[in-house]
């Protein structure tokens, strides 16, 4: 097994050392190799390269302790950083470290299967001294939104944050503290916010006539920048991100899992489609280190990480940043190394990461690179400066690296950087290509964690609430705009014998008796006042 010990021999029944016998060496490789003695678990990188040999006698090694000290594998394409990953995963697993990489072109899947031998392969292995035996690793297959083979994973948009949106919408500082916003009042208003149908439905009831004054409750955001943000979150979905949000969310902490074996797991996010939304893949990583770096606790120094995170592609994630994110990133690198969790970048040059971050990393490994431009001369040029000092003519040797070679430097036990030396690679001891497509599917169909994250659910967030909230209030509305209802006509009273009752004084004034005394009072009356008939005459 690569991994070396000082007291305890390997798995493979090898007696460890503490280091490799310098006798015999020449006197500048022999002080290299003096600096890559320790005691401890460590990581076999390969041997020392001199006039173009490789000298087994000069083991290039990396300290299982300082891998959460983070760490560089940088490179021109196709000069071997994607083999230098997979190596560095096999050797962790073995030593019963988790790891987590981006599977980004679908090569690193073959971690999972036994590696084939060849001739040219043992060839270069003997050179080393290498005793290369194929296994397979603990591998767990992961796709964003189920958009691929492996298990779904899935984020809310509440524990994604406007900070991250933000990176992935291209928004600029204005319009990220207006999402903020956004997201606060939904968090005061109580209204989940679980996938981005949430986010824009909150954004559309805020720029709606019913969400005027609360829109203008919450103080800085316009109705323009809502318009804006909201515009970007419609062309994110039809991007396809839609898949990316909502429940069951991605519990971190499936990432820390050991095997029956004690090995650990790798777990690779399988990211189909990785050109058309670069920026949407690279931020949801940012997200997966910003959940582990919140829920796990404070550790310290610990002899062994508790998870190694390889960030493949990184220059994606540092593309058009704005300085709200790169900050987030920097802390997270900073304080995360207490958790026990070691992040390496894989990019092409020191120059994809922001000075802030570069810093922090302890451990570099450098492929070859190449000076056909005046950008391919500056790249150079700055990566040079980021060694410490060396025997070698770096800008020499960084463009004559051949490929599995590598300019390596890490932090030993003591804090302080090895030497720098030219370093031939050790060869993965896995499948060195995609995995064949039938065992992927079943080993995720396998998995015990396709049960817990393989069926979307979808439950009340803000899309519905806000929904319930727009129909009670037209509902209320419409009844206060109503007519108000005429007063209801007595029945009519029943008829007897099938005639309508009379009044009481057309009652009277029928009576004959009544009219008779009528006729008379009147004769009277003009008889009093006229006199009679004769009188008149």
């Amino acid at each position: 097994m690569p991994m070396t010990e000082h007291a305890e021999p390997t798995d493979s029944g090898t007696e460890p050392t503490t280091g490799t016998a310098t006798t015999e060496l020449p006197a500048e490789v022999a002080k290299i190799a003096e600096g890559y003695v320790f005691e401890g678990a460590a990581i076999d990188l390969g041997v020392v390269v001199e006039d173009g040999k490789p000298l087994p006698a000069a083991g290039v090694r990396l300290p299982l302790g300082m891998m959460n000290r983070h760490g560089l594998v940088a490179g021109a394409t196709g000069t071997g950083k994607t083999k230098t990953l997979q190596l560095l995963a096999e050797q962790l697993s073995a030593a019963g470290v988790p790891v987590f990489a981006a599977d980004i072109k679908g090569d690193l899947s073959g971690i999972g299967a036994e590696g084939e031998s060849s001739e040219k392969l043992l060839a270069r292995t003997a050179g080393i001294g290498q005793d290369w035996k194929a296994i397979a690793c603990p591998t767990e297959f992961y796709a964003l939104g189920g958009q691929g083979t492996g298990v779904p994973i899935r984020a809310t948009m509440s524990s994604f944050g406007p900070v991250l949106l933000s990176k992935v919408l291209g928004l600029n500082d204005v319009q990220e503290s207006s999402l903020g916003l956004v997201f606060h009042y939904a968090d005061q208003a109580g209204l989940p916010l679980l996938d981005l149908s949430d986010l824009r439905a909150v954004l559309q009831h805020l720029t709606s006539d019913e969400g005027k004054a609360e829109l203008k409750a919450i103080g800085g955001l316009s109705a323009a920048t809502a318009g804006v943000i909201l515009r970007s979150l419609i062309t994110f979905s039809d991007q396809g991100a839609e898949a990316f949000f909502g429940e069951p969310e991605f519990d971190s902490a499936d990432l820390l899992r050991t095997a029956e074996d004690g090995r650990g797991v790798i777990s690779l996010l399988e990211l189909p489609n990785l050109q058309d939304r670069p920026a949407v893949f690279s931020t949801f990583l940012m997200w997966l280190l910003a959940d582990l770096f919140h829920d796990l606790p404070e550790v310290g120094d610990v002899d062994k990480p508790k998870l190694i995170f390889f960030f493949d592609e990184a220059h994606l994630l540092f593309n058009d940043a704005s300085k709200a994110f790169l900050d987030s990133i920097a802390q997270t690198v900073r304080l995360i190394r207490s958790k026990g969790v070691g992040v390496f970048f894989v990019t092409q040059t020191p120059g994809d990461v922001p000075d802030e971050v570069l810093a922090q990393l302890g451990s570099r490994v450098q492929h070859q690179l190449r000076a056909h431009t005046p950008n391919d001369a500056k790249a150079l040029k700055q990566t040079v400066s980021t060694f410490p000092k060396s025997h070698y003519d770096l800008a020499e040797a960084l463009q004559h690296l051949g490929i599995g070679e590598a300019i390596v430097t890490v932090m030993d036990p003591d804090g302080a950087p090895t030497p720098v030396a030219w370093t031939r690679m050790r060869a993965p001891q896995s499948l060195m290509g995609p995995m064949p497509a039938e065992r992927m599917t079943q080993a995720v169909n396998g998995s015990p964690l396709k049960a817990k994250y393989g069926e979307p659910v979808d439950r009340e967030s803000a899309r519905e609430l806000l929904a319930k909230k727009l129909e009670a209030g037209a509902a209320a509305a419409a009844q206060e705009q109503a007519p108000a209802p005429a007063p209801e006509a007595p029945a009519p009273e029943p008829e007897r014998r099938g005639r309508k009752e009379k009044s009481l004084i057309e009652q009277v004034t029928s009576n004959s008796m009544f009219k008779q005394l009528v006729n008379t009072a009147g004769r009277e009356i003009i008889r009093g006042l006229f006199g009679t008939a004769r009188r008149r005459r």
